[in-house]
């Protein structure tokens, strides 16, 4: 995968590509921005306001894409919120330098205020709302009324809300977060996800309330001429 301009490892050493002012004219950026195009074409009959970022397995790429993702379309002029929903491996603070003290755990606690876990990011337009303290039980909590009071009160501040979830295959969360979102969007790892495992989750997704609007592959090794095809 391309150097996307600012490379970060969280604490379990997972190395996560944030693009910077610096590289946004870069190819990698370009299939980011045709990921966004692909996005707003596809909601045309149905406004999607909420997008999951999830994958099959761990290391696929899905939190790279949420928060690369999230940049390109506040760059359009879009107020973004990124969303860490994966409340068991959270890693969206690392990636934007941003306290992780408080988060979306200590909203749906009721020990912090929804306003005061948000925190701005050196982008224009692009806010992040991290995992907060992990708790010992995510999918009861993201499956809470709480949880969809949050999202509720997310959709009237925000154009677009982008949640960084955990892996389909390994616990139920994401599945959960689907029906809360309006579209989903799967990230598989060229020479690293096994095609079944793909289709697992995929099958898994396609049960959910929401519409699956297709799958980003990480990891394409750029062909040659200098046509990049890093993500398709």
């Amino acid at each position: 995968m391309e150097f996307l301009g600012k490379k970060l490892k969280s604490e379990n050493n997972k190395i996560i590509n944030i693009l910077t002012n610096e590289k946004l004219n870069s190819p990698v950026s370009e299939q980011y921005r045709l990921i966004r195009t692909n996005l707003q074409f596809t909601s045309v009959d149905k406004e999607i306001q909420s997008i999951l970022i999830t994958s099959p397995e761990l290391g696929d790429g899905k939190t790279t894409t949420a928060a690369n993702l999230a940049i390109v379309i506040a760059h359009q002029g879009k107020r973004v919120l990124l969303v860490d929903a994966d409340l068991r491996k959270p890693t969206l603070h690392y990636a934007f330098k941003t306290d992780n003290t408080y988060g979306l755990t200590s909203v749906l606690a009721n020990s912090t205020s929804l306003e005061k876990a948000i925190s701005k990011t050196h982008i224009s337009g692009l806010e992040v709302l991290t995992s907060g303290p992990i708790p010992p039980n995510p999918s009861e909590l993201l499956d809470s009324k709480a949880m969809e009071k949050i999202i509720a009160n997310l959709r009237e501040t925000f154009d677009y809300i982008i949640f960084d979830s955990s892996p389909v295959l390994t616990v139920t969360d994401s599945q959960v977060m689907a029906n809360h979102c309006d579209g989903i969007v799967m990230v598989a790892a060229s020479k690293k996800t096994h095609k079944d495992n793909a289709v697992k989750a995929k099958d898994l997704l396609k049960r959910t309330n929401s519409i699956f609007l297709g799958v980003v592959l990480t990891g394409v090794e750029p062909v040659k001429h200098g046509n990049f095809n890093n993500y398709k």
